[in-house]
């Protein structure tokens, strides 16, 4: 069957993104002006489809020319050695799924181009010309890669981005598009971007100022404050996270009163976290007033009194009246209130007990969860490394929740406030004592490459599974976090874990050799990972 030809000049004026979201939609519920309507929409959207794929694999079209573009900013940083470069090239080349089916023993290229851009950039190279072009698809692919690639591409990726429609998330992702931000030293300039740059460039000024001058930043936003628009307010104040100081209590004291339910959560949430500031010492207060140790019991025991209101008071200092569907009110507003208020509350509240104390005393009415849980968020909240010990447990606990945690994602959080080998420390008595099924969440949150006490651990979790004869797809997210994460030093004590293994009777029939097949692919990465690491020395 023919279809109905385009209505003559047509094509110009259906650029191809307009022909590929008419395709996604459907010519039924979207019929520009330049299709014919009914029943011959759909095959004349195909017979222009089939035009613009033609000329856009044969070139442009002649057309008078233009002037010549400025050429790309130099880019100071020094090139790559030759042996990263190709190294380089072949991560760009390699394209998930490209094989299809299994994976067999060969590496996964492109989950080590984020370990391999960030030893570039630590290492301040700069790229290959030639390889920008795949840099930017890589980027514009995976939106996790787009910093640390954007970051090494440098401004001739910016100078590509504005020749290629496609690669216009770039300008995006870089704050004011590439442009340099003006200094501290040029308060002209930097007045004169905040008042009249694009939003984009407005919130990367201040977040630049926030790290080294965060009072000038505070300032500026002050003197704005009460011409933004209410989104506006809410993205420069989540800013002030960084550099917060007790000397921005006043402007978030103010913005308590804001107009914006989102602007006013927020400026609570960055107020409890100064622990000495009037929100807090209110928070506290109130808080304090919920929670005491009865002592008349047969042991010392909490007991707890939740708030029967939700008063103007604790309203303005960010406590939400209204709880979650299935949610109690009382206990809703206990959560928050207890969650804001300074740690350091409670030893004294509680009888001068330590963190860890006061976390086993039992406590009354089935209140334990709720007060736990609170004191989870507040100590990740408040980066409180000692609350955070206290509530995580010992890792070899019977039971893998916690004392504390309400989850094991909570328990990641609390990880997250230690410092990294302590961390890993933890990690790895909780994997020896449970095994690798429950701590996926966890082996998230440490430092890369693990420490050796941790990656010890994994392995001989990983050797245990094998032995007990199940098959690896089980672990394929520990294993696949192993190939980025472990220490490529520790490839050698992995060789005799290679071989085809021999199975028990009441194995998985074959699990032998998809191990063998696993364990070969980690141990290849490993040695892969090493060999990226010494050509990106320094030449």
């Amino acid at each position: 069957m023919n279809a109905t030809p385009a209505p003559p000049g047509t094509s110009p004026a259906a650029p191809w993104e307009e022909l590929v979201t008419v395709a996604l939609l459907g010519t039924d519920r979207r019929t520009p002006p330049w299709l014919p309507s009914g029943p011959q929409a759909p095959a004349a959207l195909l017979d222009l489809a089939a035009v613009e794929t033609v000329r856009r694999r044969a070139g442009l079209r002649p057309a008078p020319a233009g002037p010549r573009p400025e050429p790309a900013a130099a880019d100071p940083r020094p090139p790559l050695p030759p042996s990263a470069a190709r190294r380089l090239a072949l991560l760009l080349s390699d394209r998930p799924g490209a094989g299809g089916g299994r994976r067999g023993a060969a590496p996964d290229l492109m989950e080590l181009l984020p370990q391999w851009l960030a030893l570039a950039n630590e290492r301040g190279y700069a790229p290959p010309p030639q390889a920008l072009p795949a840099l930017l698809d890589a980027a514009r692919a995976r939106t996790d890669l787009r910093p640390a690639a954007l970051a090494f591409a440098g401004p001739r990726a910016l100078w590509l981005a504005r020749m290629n429609p496609e690669w216009r998330f770039a300008l995006r992702s870089v704050p004011g598009g590439g442009s340099d931000l003006p200094p501290p030293q040029e308060p002209d300039r930097v007045r004169r971007l905040w008042q009249e740059g694009l939003f984009a460039e407005r919130v990367a000024l201040l977040t630049s100022l926030r790290v080294r001058h965060p009072a000038l930043a505070r300032d500026l936003l002050a003197g704005t404050w009460a011409t933004e628009r209410a989104e506006d307010r809410l993205m420069f104040l989540d800013s002030l996270r960084t550099g917060l100081q007790p000397a921005d209590e006043p402007f978030l004291e103010q913005a308590l009163s804001d107009r914006s339910r989102n602007v006013r959560a927020t400026a609570a949430e960055l107020l409890s976290a100064l622990p000495d500031s009037a929100l807090a010492g209110r928070m506290a207060a109130r808080a304090a007033a919920c929670v005491a140790v009865d002592p008349t019991q047969g042991e010392p025991t909490i007991v707890v009194e939740a708030p029967h209101e939700c008063d103007p008071g604790m309203e303005r200092d960010g406590v939400v009246p209204k709880p979650p569907a299935g949610r109690g009110e009382r206990s809703w507003w206990l959560g928050q209130l207890v969650e804001a208020a300074p740690l350091g509350t409670w030893p004294a509240r509680l009888g001068g007990r330590t963190p860890e104390e006061i976390v086993a005393l039992p406590v009354a009415d089935d209140w334990r969860s709720e007060l736990h849980a609170a004191w989870c968020r507040a100590a990740v909240r408040q980066r409180d490394a000692a609350w955070s010990r206290a509530l995580l447990g010992p890792p070899s606990a019977p039971e893998a929740a916690g004392p504390g945690a309400v989850s094991l994602a909570e328990r990641a959080k609390l990880l997250s406030t230690l410092a990294p080998e302590d961390r890993a420390d933890w990690v790895a008595g909780f994997i020896a004592t449970h095994g690798l099924s429950e701590a996926f969440q966890l082996l998230g949150v440490c430092a890369v490459p693990w420490a050796a006490p941790l990656g010890r651990a994994v392995v001989d979790a990983l050797n245990i599974a094998r032995d007990a004869g199940s098959y690896p797809w089980s672990f394929s997210g520990v294993m696949g976090l192993a190939e980025r994460c472990l220490d490529p030093a520790e490839a050698s004590r992995l060789d005799a874990l290679t071989a085809i293994p021999d199975e028990p009777e009441d194995a998985s029939p074959g699990a032998g050799g998809y191990w063998a097949e696993a364990f070969q692919r980690l141990t290849t990465t490993l040695r892969l990972r090493a060999a990226m690491a010494e050509e990106l020395r320094d030449a």
